[in-house]
């Protein structure tokens, strides 16, 4: 069985696309892919931010305090438009990005205390308007913060009394969970999504080609003929997807973490914001707080789960009849797999008892848990003994199928 296991990884390693599948893809092109994504996003965020915004204002003569305000940053340009023409068609050919439109009574308002509505149209199908909300409010922040003191003088109010006239009490929030719960929370999610269609789709084509490509290349016959049990020729065959399914995890969490000690001072390079670089700071410090016994549970987290991509695939080429139909299953296994990963995507999924019955889920979960720091080792070890169960009935399974000459030789 060993040496049927050698004489398979052997032929793999010699073929290109199973090096792009299980080392190129995982290691280089994943990552470069993801940061490219990440500094592409980035760039087109600093030049919403930093880009000169043509604006119009209808109606300048009821607000002057506020036109004069805006007027003061530099950052935008004020745009006549004649009489004849409408703000929304300069918006729509581009000319303008947004346009403030007062209100007759804003003079009146303002003497009668009254709040003042400012109507701002924009196109919301872009996708950095909101960026473009968030820079106009900031360009009249200190003067909505100014004219609100002048109020509270005139009525004899210091600016505390002022506020609690408007606002009698406030929520001060303060979490109980620290930074790294924190944010595992928000991120620890989609580190196994990545892992587990990376773990897939570095098991998909070595299970097709050592499968129905025996049969393609007509040594199917002549492997059944060896003095070697079929459950070891089958055996064999598992562990090598198996390897390679967890060769192309293990290199792909490696590179991300190559990868995320450059990753602050390169992104901070593109987008140098002070929030972003807080931001960027917090994700390392967490990070860092990964133990490698956390590393070690998330790996041995997915050891089942590449035993159950090695079975299910394994099973499906030895059913298929050439390279065609075998490619033609894997789409409906794709998305069966996706689908669970989805659910422990969602709002209000937590690891309990339930959703720890649900394979697939329940490792996505764990992984998260543990990402956060907060996993239960109790439930950990029922999911870990549940999905090996699992895992060995798929290759019993995948075992019986290979024994029924029916299947290895459908015509």
């Amino acid at each position: 069985m060993f040496r049927v296991y050698l004489k398979e990884l052997l032929e793999l390693t010699r073929d290109r696309k199973t090096l792009i599948f299980t080392i190129l893809l995982p290691t280089l092109i994943m990552p470069v892919i993801m940061f490219g994504f990440a500094a592409v996003t980035v760039k087109i965020a600093n030049k919403a931010v930093t880009e000169e915004l043509k604006y119009a204002i209808i109606g300048q003569q009821y607000y002057p305090g506020l036109v004069d305000e805006i007027k003061k940053d530099d950052s935008m340009q004020l745009v006549d438009i004649p009489e004849d023409k409408s703000a929304k068609q300069y918006i729509e050919n581009n000319e303008i990005r947004f346009a403030l439109e007062i209100e007759e009574s804003a003079a009146d308002k303002l003497d009668n205390k009254e709040p003042v509505n400012i109507k701002m149209l924009y196109n919301d199908s872009l996708a950095t308007s909101e960026l473009i909300y968030q820079r106009v409010n900031k360009a009249l922040k200190d003067y909505k913060q100014n004219f609100i003191l002048q109020r509270y003088e005139q009525l004899g109010l210091t600016e505390s009394q002022g506020k609690g006239l408007n606002e009698p009490f406030t929520i001060v929030k303060e979490s109980t969970a620290n930074e790294r719960e924190s944010l595992g929370e928000k991120i620890g999610g989609l580190l196994p999504y990545i892992l587990i269609i990376i773990g897939l789709s570095g098991a998909m084509y070595p299970a097709i080609d050592l499968g129905v490509g025996e049969k393609e290349r007509g040594t199917l016959e002549t492997l059944l003929l060896t003095p070697v049990s079929r459950f070891s020729i089958v055996f064999a065959k598992f562990l090598v997807i198996f390897t390679t399914s967890f060769v192309s995890i293990f290199l792909t969490l490696l590179s991300f973490a190559l990868i995320s000690l450059t990753t602050g001072d390169l992104m901070a390079s593109f987008f140098p914001d002070p929030v972003f670089t807080e931001k960027t700071e917090q994700l390392i410090t967490t990070l860092s707080g990964i133990s490698l016994l956390d590393i070690f549970l998330m790996f041995l987290m997915l050891v089942p789960i590449a035993a159950i991509f090695a079975s299910i695939l394994l099973s499906v080429s030895i059913y298929a009849r050439t390279f065609k139909e075998a490619q033609n299953y894997m789409s409906p296994i794709l998305l069966v797999i996706i689908f669970p990963l989805i659910i422990s995507l969602l709002p209000g999924v937590k690891l309990d008892w339930f959703w720890a019955s649900v394979p697939i889920t329940n490792i996505s979960l764990a992984i998260k848990e543990i990402f956060k720091g907060t996993i239960d080792f109790d439930m950990l070890i029922v999911i870990f003994v549940s999905t090996t169960i699992i895992a060995g009935a798929l290759l019993a399974l995948c075992n019986w199928w290979f024994q029924r000459e029916q299947v290895l030789f459908r015509s």
